[in-house]
Parts: C-alpha cells; sequence; structure tokens
C-alpha cells in the first residue's frame, strides 16, 4: 500500500492522530505572498553621508558604504589633515567598473570623531579628483567597530547611529 494512502487510512481509522493546532506566525514576505497584498514601494533612500571630525577640529563628510570592505581617504585629505606614517602596499582595488587602482599607501590608527564616538580607522589613501564632494568612503570594518544602526527607512544625512 502506497504510504500516502496508509497515512490516510490510519486517520480515518483513528490510528494516527492529528497534530494539535497551533499558530504559525510567518515572516512579511510569505504573508505579503500569501494575501496577496504587497508592502508600499518606497523611493531610494539615497546615499548615507555622516559627519566627520580626524584630528582637532578638520571636519569632513563620509560615505558610511556598508558594500565597501575598505576605508578611503584621497591623497590630498591626507596631506591637509597632516597625518603621517603612510605605509607602502602592493593593494590593487578593482572598482565597479572593472577599473584598477594602486593606493599610495595605506594610514592605521586615524581617530576619527563621529557624534560622541571615536574610532580608530585604518585607510587607504587613494589619488582622486578634486571634485570629490563626500571625500571619505567609511566600509563595514568601520562601520562594525562603530555599531552603527542605519536607518534605511529615514534615509540620507544623519541617519546612521552609533551603537557603540
Amino acid at each position: 500500500m502506497p504510504k500516502y494512502a496508509k497515512f490516510m487510512k490510519d486517520l480515518l481509522t483513528n490510528k494516527r492522530k492529528v497534530e494539535e493546532l497551533e499558530t504559525v506566525a510567518l515572516p512579511w514576505n510569505c504573508s505579503a505572498m500569501i494575501q496577496r497584498k504587497l508592502p508600499e514601494k518606497l523611493t531610494d533612500p539615497g546615499s548615507f553621508i555622516i559627519a566627520c571630525v580626524i584630528g582637532e577640529v578638520m571636519k569632513e563628510k563620509a560615505l558610511a558604504d556598508s558594500g565597501a570592505s575598505i576605508n578611503v581617504m584621497p591623497y590630498k585629505l591626507f596631506l591637509k589633515f597632516g597625518l603621517e606614517d603612510m605605509r607602502p602596499t602592493r593593494m590593487t582595488i578593482q572598482l565597479s567598473d572593472r577599473s584598477i587602482k594602486k593606493p599610495r599607501g595605506v594610514v592605521e590608527d586615524v581617530l576619527v570623531r563621529v557624534d560622541k564616538l571615536i574610532v580608530l580607522v585604518d585607510f587607504v589613501i587613494l589619488d582622486l579628483d578634486d571634485d570629490v564632494e563626500v571625500p571619505l568612503i567609511l566600509g563595514r570594518a568601520f562601520l562594525n567597530t562603530a555599531g552603527a544602526l542605519i536607518d534605511v527607512k529615514g534615509g540620507g544625512e544623519d541617519d546612521i547611529e552609533g551603537g557603540g
């Protein structure tokens, strides 16, 4: 006898009991599919830009990029901040357009203050154009160290909160 037929026979002859009823909570995406209701479509929140201080009073804007595995600083900003101890690197960086950039070097343990939180950050120093509106890129390592909580629904400037 096939298993399904035996299962049904056992149910009908009370040899097998049906499990007690229980409530199962489904995640929103499954519920939306079953109810045929889609969540409201929202617009692109834009980039997550945060204000930060490097050194004593050098204020800069930084792009908080959860897709970046490194923190990036332009060479001209490196000179402006008067940072020292840039060590050479053999690293190459492949950009999203598949072009390759060779960094000038890496500078480690730079103090970066975001609001009341101070974090040591390692930066890869690159030659970049002067017209960069947001010169710093703070990647996943920074976001993890800072315990960043990103409010995607708020979107834009100042929607990143340090979790410490």
